[in-house]
C-alpha cells in the first residue's frame, strides 16, 4: 500500500473515531439533564480539548447523584438520634411558627419558611440571640475568647484554615481546651487547609481530633477534588454558634492585596446553634463514620429572646438546590427591596430573571459586588456580563471599592435576612457545600439595612454606558469568560 493511501486511511479512522467520541461524551453529557449554559459549556470543552475534557469532566463535573448515597446513609443513621435528642424542639414547630405570625407578620414569610423546610429538612428555631459581626476583626476576638470558655466541646468546621498569628491563638486555645477535657472536632477543607504537619500533630498530640473533609487526594476520593466544603462554622458547648464569610485565616483581618476586608458573620446564641450543630454532626459522621449523639450535645437555652431562625444546608450531595431555591423565592417575594451583597455575580437563568422581574415591577433592586480578586480575574470578568442584563431591567449594580468584599447577605423588605457561605455563583448553588442562616426579624434586618447603606458610601456604581463604550474586544473577552462561567 502506497504511503499516501496509508496516510488517508489513518485520517479516516482518527475522523471516525473523533465523531464517534464527539457523539458518545454528546449523548452523556445531554443525557445528564443539566442546565442548557452548563451542557453546552461541557460540550465546547469535550469538543475544544477532546480525551482531556473528558477526564476533566470525571474530576470536576460529577453531579449530585454521585454523593446522594453516602448523604442518604447518614441521613438514615443519624435520623433516629437527631429526633431523640431534638425531640422537643420539633414538637414545638407549630406553637413557634404560631408565634412567628403573630407577634413578627412582616417577618412571616410562610413560602420561605416552608420551603427551606422541604429542601433541607430544616426545622425553625425560636429562641435566639443573633450578632451581626462585620469584620474579622469583630469576630475573631469573639470566637477566640468563646473559645477559652468552653467547657464541654468544641466543633470547628472551615474551608479555609490556614496557619498565622491568629490560628497559632486558636491552635494554643484549643490545645489548652483539650488538656482541660474538652471535646475538641475540628474539620477543614482539603483544599483551603494550609496546616503544616507540625500544626496538625501539636493539636492530635493534645487529644484535638481534625481532619480534612472530603480528602480528595487520595485515588478514591480523586472524583470530589471539585467538590469543596465552603462552610464556616463554630459551635461552642452547643450553645453559642457562628456561621458566615469569614474563614480562620489571618488574611481576613489584614489582606496584603487590599487596604481591608469586609465580610459578614452570625454568632448566634440560643437553639439555632443546635441546628448548626447538626450541620457539623453529619459532615463528621461523613468524615469519621463517629457518631455525635447524645442530649448533651443539644443543651437548654437560656436566652428568653424569640427570634426565630432557620438554617439550611446545601451541596451536591442535595436533591434539592436548596440555597439556590431559597435566594429564588426571597427575590421573587420582595415587594418593596432587595439589597445583596456577594463578592461574586455568576447567576443561572432562574436567578437572573428573578432579579429582573422584581426591578422591573419597581422593586428597589440593589446588587453590591467585588470587583475584582487579588489573583485570577476571570469570574470578575466574566460577571460584567450579567450586570448587563440586570441593569437593563432597572437593577443597580454597586462595585465596592473600600477593599476586598466577600460578605454573602441578602434583605428583602428590611423582613427577612438571610447571611451565611455561600456566594451568588453557580458554584455555591450546585458544588460546595454551604450553610445560610435565615432570621425572621424586622430589627436584626434593619441594621443589615444600615451597613448596606454604609458599604454603599464606598462603591461605584456600575453603569450600562460606560461598559458598552469601552473596547469591544474587553466586552468579547468577558462574554468567551462568560462561557465558562458554569464550570468555575
Amino acid at each position: 500500500m502506497e504511503l499516501g493511501s496509508i496516510i488517508h486511511l489513518s485520517s479516516d479512522v482518527i475522523t471516525a473515531l473523533l465523531v464517534i467520541y464527539i457523539v458518545v461524551a454528546a449523548v452523556y453529557i445531554i443525557m445528564e439533564n443539566r442546565a442548557p449554559q452548563s451542557t453546552f459549556a461541557w460540550l465546547f470543552l469535550f469538543i475544544a480539548v477532546p480525551v482531556v475534557g473528558v477526564i476533566i469532566y470525571i474530576f470536576f463535573g460529577h453531579g449530585w447523584r454521585a454523593f446522594s448515597q453516602e448523604n442518604k446513609i447518614a441521613r438514615q443513621v443519624l435520623g433516629n438520634e437527631f429526633m431523640r435528642d431534638l425531640g422537643d424542639l420539633f414538637e414545638r414547630q407549630p406553637a413557634i411558627i404560631n408565634r412567628l405570625a403573630a407577634e413578627k407578620p412582616g417577618s412571616f414569610k410562610k413560602k420561605i419558611l416552608k420551603l427551606v423546610q422541604r429542601t433541607s429538612n430544616s426545622i425553625l428555631t425560636g429562641y435566639n440571640d443573633v450578632e451581626i459581626l462585620q469584620d474579622a476583626k469583630m469576630k475573631y476576638p469573639r470566637l477566640l475568647a468563646d473559645i477559652e470558655a468552653a467547657r464541654h466541646y468544641i466543633h470547628l468546621n472551615y474551608y479555609i484554615w490556614t496557619e498565622d498569628s491568629y490560628t497559632l491563638q486558636v491552635k494554643d486555645a484549643l490545645i489548652n481546651r483539650a488538656k482541660a477535657g474538652v471535646e475538641v472536632r475540628c474539620l477543614y477543607d482539603a483544599s483551603g487547609g494550609a496546616l503544616s504537619k507540625q500544626y496538625l500533630q501539636d493539636l492530635t498530640s493534645a487529644g484535638v481530633e481534625i481532619h480534612p473533609y472530603l480528602d480528595y487526594r487520595y485515588l478514591t476520593k480523586l472524583h470530589t477534588a471539585n467538590y469543596r466544603s465552603h462552610r464556616k462554622i463554630a459551635v461552642i458547648d452547643g450553645k453559642i454558634g457562628y456561621v458566615g464569610g469569614l474563614n480562620l485565616d489571618k488574611e481576613q483581618m489584614d489582606p496584603p492585596a487590599f487596604d481591608t476586608w469586609r465580610d459578614t458573620h452570625l454568632r448566634i446564641v440560643g437553639e439555632a446553634a443546635w441546628a448548626l450543630q447538626g450541620s457539623f454532626v453529619i459532615s463528621w459522621f461523613n468524615t469519621t463514620g463517629q457518631k455525635i449523639t447524645g442530649r448533651q450535645y443539644y443543651p437548654p437555652v437560656q436566652t428568653t429572646n424569640f427570634l426565630p431562625v432557620q438554617i439550611t444546608q446545601g451541596g451536591p450531595d442535595s436533591q434539592w438546590q436548596a440555597i439556590r431555591q431559597l435566594y429564588f423565592l426571597m427575590i421573587t417575594s420582595a415587594e418593596e427591596k432587595i439589597y445583596l451583597q456577594s463578592p461574586f455575580f455568576i447567576p443561572d437563568e432562574s436567578i437572573i430573571e428573578a432579579l429582573r422581574a422584581a426591578a422591573l415591577t419597581g422593586v428597589d433592586v440593589k446588587l453590591m459586588f467585588t470587583p475584582r480578586g487579588s489573583t485570577y480575574q476571570i469570574p470578575y470578568r466574566a460577571a460584567h456580563t450579567y450586570f448587563e442584563e440586570v441593569v437593563e431591567a432597572g437593577a443597580k449594580v454597586y462595585l465596592y471599592q473600600g477593599g476586598y468584599f466577600h460578605p454573602k447577605t441578602l434583605n428583602i423588605d428590611n423582613a427577612v435576612i438571610a447571611v451565611g457561605t455561600a456566594n451568588m455563583d453557580i458554584r455555591s448553588f450546585s458544588l460546595n457545600y454551604e450553610t445560610t442562616a435565615i432570621v425572621y426579624d424586622a430589627g436584626k434586618a434593619r441594621e443589615l439595612e444600615a451597613q448596606f447603606l454604609e458599604d454603599l458610601k464606598h462603591c461605584r456604581e456600575w453603569s450600562l454606558d460606560a461598559y458598552k463604550a469601552i473596547s469591544p474586544v474587553r466586552r468579547f473577552v468577558d462574554s468567551i469568560y462568560r462561557l465558562a462561567s458554569p464550570l468555575l
